[in-house]
């Protein structure tokens, strides 16, 4: 750590050398943004000026200013959230001020939007080589989700999924792959580390987000290992002016369990836009939830609290230094006797987390804006204490400690023109390290694991208005791996007519053999332990991955539009990833070995679709049609005759939102989750022996009711009331008492729900 922080600052100072610039020019850009159809200002719109740091945002009044350019040709951006963006070519001159403004047309579809997550560098996500789907705050407030976990299943292609009785561990699957097989990114950074993503969706609140980018189908050739589903790139909010929220939700679940939530968030900008800080807190307290009456939770006990904040400061008119840090206490318990410690329960799953978690990022640009460099360094801390056991075992005690640093460099080069076309070229070399030590001395077991991952990586982006065309390629040197992994990615957009556009892109990937993820959550089952270890041969997960996809899209004029999606995918998996029971331990302990496979393909098709027939009305749907299927029939247990399909993964699921303003300032939002029947294992121990169940299917439908009452200028105060899972499709067949299958849980994360709540804006 000591090596990289020196090596940061040696990098940083000799970026400032190589890029100074003076500072005063007088070369001022000042403006207002509109709406085009009210003629109403816009406050909080982003104006940038692209391929630099340079931008901000305009007041509470709808206007910006710029001071202090280094002269020369630029462009300016404005965009926004349910508005196309618009450009406009200026001339900088020094000693001058130049007036420049933007009237912004409403659009629902939001093709617009700009976007980092399909090539590392912004970009309009109608000009995106890859298909980046968007989830705005709107979206969650929509959706009544209190975390990230909650909001995700509103995508095509992406299911959310509770694997866990006790501890309500969430898992999202994305094209049919489980958890492990997806990257989650904060801030375009793969800091969320091994430990963290058990139940790391739901430790990152929704007050904290600007937006999260999902890209799916493989990306190792980007973001290295764990990337062959996609990546889910979660942007955190930054400060554009002066202002506090504070959100309150309560759920009450099956009408009596309640589950509480509030938040806060605040921003402050000093008056030349220089510097910025947004301050975050989240809270949550959730009772647990017994369905079936037998005095075992089937949703745990919650206590979450987080704080944090995201910073900026801007160096010069060509250099910004952005720094974040987040700080997260949480405690969960499924079981049963909850006001006894967890050894005189007859099953319980406890944890206590500390994270912290934090980084920075330093960009700087040349004067003509060609030429960008940024330094990046993020870490993340996790201390977990933790129960896992049954029969009031005294031994099931633990502590686990994970350390994850990621930090890096990248270089980005515009070029009027490379061989035939503009481009972009993107390189770069990124260090990731991993140190865990899991400790459970009732049974004997010490997991100490070291991984140092160097990488390099460069691609080639070359771009005009209808057509892009993207090789890329990351070498990997993992320390747990023999060799050099180098992973390849071709992608390219073609759009022959305005409404039409066409994509196409191959990548590999891979993942590394430690899949630390599931291995650490240790699940009680049947009285006993499971304890999964990695087979002493196994080898790293491969992939390659393949989608096309054709997206139409058409604007009409007041607010009216649609755009429908179809989008193939086919991954082939090599060396899968299995668990298989082994025997029993000394003391009746399952003992789980996670070894290779055959291998496996998953192939599909997801189709989208947003329509907005009129002005205030608006509906979003998904479904996907999949199939995953092991190469060879693979045996979990031998009470089961082997299988070829992948547990857990239904064939077709989906979901819709409609979102209806019948008078200005009510919203009434509907929301759905289709999940189709799939394929899941039930551990004996409630049941006699091993089984496969295949289930129902379920739809989750919920409908919220939010007004929202201005008590002065620029102030809001929202109510609002809903309720999730209407017709309380749910799970009817846990199993009963201490010997359940804590695993065995599958449809809709909660029953029918009550919530209520209020929103208050400054």
């Amino acid at each position: 750590m000591k090596k990289i922080a020196i090596l940061s600052i040696v990098l940083i100072s000799f970026a400032n050398i190589a890029f100074s610039q003076k500072e005063k020019t007088d070369a001022n850009v000042v403006g207002h943004v509109l709406n085009k159809e009210t003629q109403e200002h816009l406050a909080g719109v982003p104006v940038d000026v692209e391929g630099t740091a340079l931008g901000t945002y305009t007041d509470k009044t709808g206007h910006y200013n710029l001071t202090h350019l280094q002269p020369g040709n630029y462009t300016l951006v404005a965009h926004f959230f349910g508005y196309k963006a618009q450009k406009k070519e200026i001339v900088v001159e020094q000693g001058k001020t130049l007036e420049v403004h933007f009237e912004l047309e409403e659009e629902n579809i939001m093709l617009d939007q700009v976007v980092v997550s399909a090539s590392k560098t912004e970009t309009s996500r109608k000009e995106a080589v890859s298909i980046v789907n968007v989830i705005t705050p709107k979206s969650f407030e929509n959706t009544s989700s209190s975390c990230l976990a909650e909001g995700l299943n509103y995508q095509p292609g992406l299911r959310v999924e509770n694997n866990c009785q006790n501890c309500g561990f969430p898992q999202l699957r994305i094209n049919g792959l489980e958890g492990p097989y997806t990257q989650i990114l904060i801030d375009s950074r793969a800091i969320n580390s091994a430990l963290a993503g058990v139940y790391g969706l739901e430790h990152i609140p929704v007050n904290m987000v600007e937006r999260v980018e999902v890209v799916r189908g493989g990306g190792s050739a980007l973001f290295g290992s764990n990337a062959v589903a996609g990546t889910v790139n979660i942007i955190t909010k930054e400060s554009y002016n002066n202002g506090v929220t504070l959100s309150q939700n309560t759920s009450l679940i099956n009408g009596n369990t309640p589950d509480w939530n509030l938040n806060l968030s605040a921003s402050l900008v000093s008056s030349n836009n220089r510097a910025g800080v947004t301050l975050f807190g989240a809270t949550r307290q959730r009772k647990p939830y017994d369905a079936n009456d037998d005095g075992f939770s089937e949703i745990g006990s919650l206590n979450f609290k987080s704080v944090g904040f995201r910073g900026y400061y801007r160096t010069g008119s060509l250099g910004k230094i952005s720094v974040e840090y987040h700080a997260i206490n949480e405690f969960r318990r499924g079981g049963n006797n909850f006001t006894r410690p967890p050894h005189e329960a007859d099953i319980a799953e406890q944890t206590d987390h500390t994270i912290n978690s934090g980084g920075v990022k330093y960009d700087i640009f040349t004067k003509n804006a060609k030429h960008g460099f940024q330094i990046y360094s993020s870490l993340q801390h996790i201390n977990r204490d933790s129960y896992y056991g049954a029969g009031q075992d005294p031994d099931a005690y633990g502590n686990t400690k994970d350390l994850a640093l990621v930090g890096g460099t990248q270089y980005t080069f515009r070029m009027n023109k490379f061989l035939f076309m503009p481009a972009t070229l993107i390189a770069g070399v990124e260090y990731a390290h991993n140190q865990l030590n899991d400790l459970m001395l009732g049974y004997n077991r010490e997991i100490n694991q070291k991984i140092d991952i160097y990488s390099v990586f460069a691609q080639n982006e070359w771009k005009v208005q209808r057509a892009s065309i993207l090789l890329g390629a990351r070498l990997d040197k993992h320390s747990m791996i023999d060799g050099v992994i180098f992973n390849p990615r071709v992608s390219g957009r073609y759009e022959p007519w305005k409404w039409l556009t066409l994509r196409a892109s191959y990548a590999s990937g891979y993942r590394g053999p430690q899949a630390f993820d599931e291995d650490l959550h240790v699940t009680a089952v049947g009285g006993g332990v499971s304890l999964i270890h990695l087979a002493e041969d196994l080898k790293p997960e491969k992939s390659h991955s393949f989608t096309l996809s054709a997206e139409f899209s058409k604007n009409f004029s007041k607010r009216r539009g649609f755009m429908f999606l179809a989008e193939g995918f086919y991954t082939n998996l090599k060396d899968v990833f299995l668990l298989e029971e082994t025997g029993l331990d000394a003391s009746g302990n399952i003992l789980m070995e996670r070894r290779n496979g055959s291998g496996a393909t998953v192939a599909g098709v997801n189709l989208e679709a947003n329509v907005t027939p009129v002005k205030d009305l608006q509906f979003n749907l998904g479904f996907t049609l999949q199939s995953s299927l092991y190469k060879e029939p693979e045996q979990w247990s031998e009470a089961v005759s082997p299988q070829r399909r992948m547990f857990r993964s239904p064939s077709n699921y989906g979901y819709l939102t409609a979102l209806y303003t019948p008078v200005k300032n009510l919203d009434l939002s509907l929301t759905g989750v289709y999940t189709g029947s799939m394929l899941v294992q039930h551990f004996a121990g409630y049941v006699a022996e091993d089984m496969e169940k295949t289930t129902p299917a379920f739809f989750d439908l919920g409908l919220k009711v939010a007004y929202n009452f201005k008590l002065k200028e620029n102030i809001v105060l929202q109510l609002n009331v809903g309720m999730k899972n209407i017709i309380n499709s749910y799970q009817k067949d846990f199993d009963l008492g201490e010997n359940r299958d804590a695993g065995y849980i599958y449809g809709p994360a909660l029953p029918r729900t009550l919530f209520f709540g209020m929103k208050f804006v400054i």
